[in-house]
């Protein structure tokens, strides 16, 4: 019977002492061979068709291309490389980011070591491992209702932004280069739309709904 082949890693972290420990963690497992080492988005990209390792193992939060786009990026290139998120951070929208992006697995980096080899070894079967706090931030992204679409065109956003930064109607006429009776059309408009009668109460619906980016 022939010998397995070890299972290809490639670890993509900003953080070499982080490369590092990964690296020396790989050594102790005959069945895992670490192939490449990417200290950022680009260069993990840039480094998947040549190396061709089976699983990546993601840092999340990188500067330039972050976890995600990186994931994406990969598994668009390189659709049978499996993707591994290693982070520090367990926010539900990272979670999320990271899953939609094509990430099998989410792992915090305070994981076990026998504990990490078992999901690399998953995910090169196409199983995936989720981290505790994953799950809990997934299952609570679930039940959370869903934010009202309010369908502000573009200039109520607009108007809602300046009424957000404390304008009154002639600063906000001024800024736009409108008249004082369009602006108050759009204020009205965005009043009915958010199902307030103040400002002050579309302002706050606004900041609580995340209306503006």
């Amino acid at each position: 019977m022939a010998e397995q082949k070890p299972i290809r890693v490639m670890i993509v972290d900003d953080h070499a002492v982080v490369r590092s420990g990964l690296a020396a963690f790989l050594l102790v497992y005959d069945d895992l061979e670490l192939v490449a080492e990417a200290d950022s988005g680009a260069q993990a990209v840039q480094l998947c068709p040549e190396k061709k390792p089976d699983v990546v193992l993601m840092d999340l939060v990188m500067p330039g291309m972050d976890g995600a786009e990186t994931t994406h990026a990969i598994r668009e290139r390189c659709p049978n490389i499996k993707v591994i998120a290693l982070t520090s951070f367990r926010e539900e929208r990272l979670v999320q980011g990271a899953l939609r992006a094509g990430a099998i697995s989410y792992l915090l980096k305070n994981v076990a070591a026998d504990d990490l080899a078992n999901a690399i070894r998953a995910a090169y079967a196409g199983r995936a491992t989720l981290a505790p706090e994953a799950t809990e931030a997934l299952i609570h992204a679930a039940t959370q209702p869903v934010a009202p679409q309010y369908d502000l065109t573009a200039r109520e956003i607009e108007v809602l932004e300046l009424m957000t930064a404390g304008m009154t109607n002639p600063e906000i006429a001024q800024n736009l280069v409108v008249s004082r009776s369009t602006v108050k059309f759009h204020v009205s408009s965005i009043l009915s739309k958010l199902g307030v009668s103040s400002r002050t109460e579309a302002v706050a619906l606004a900041l609580q709904h995340k209306l503006l980016e």
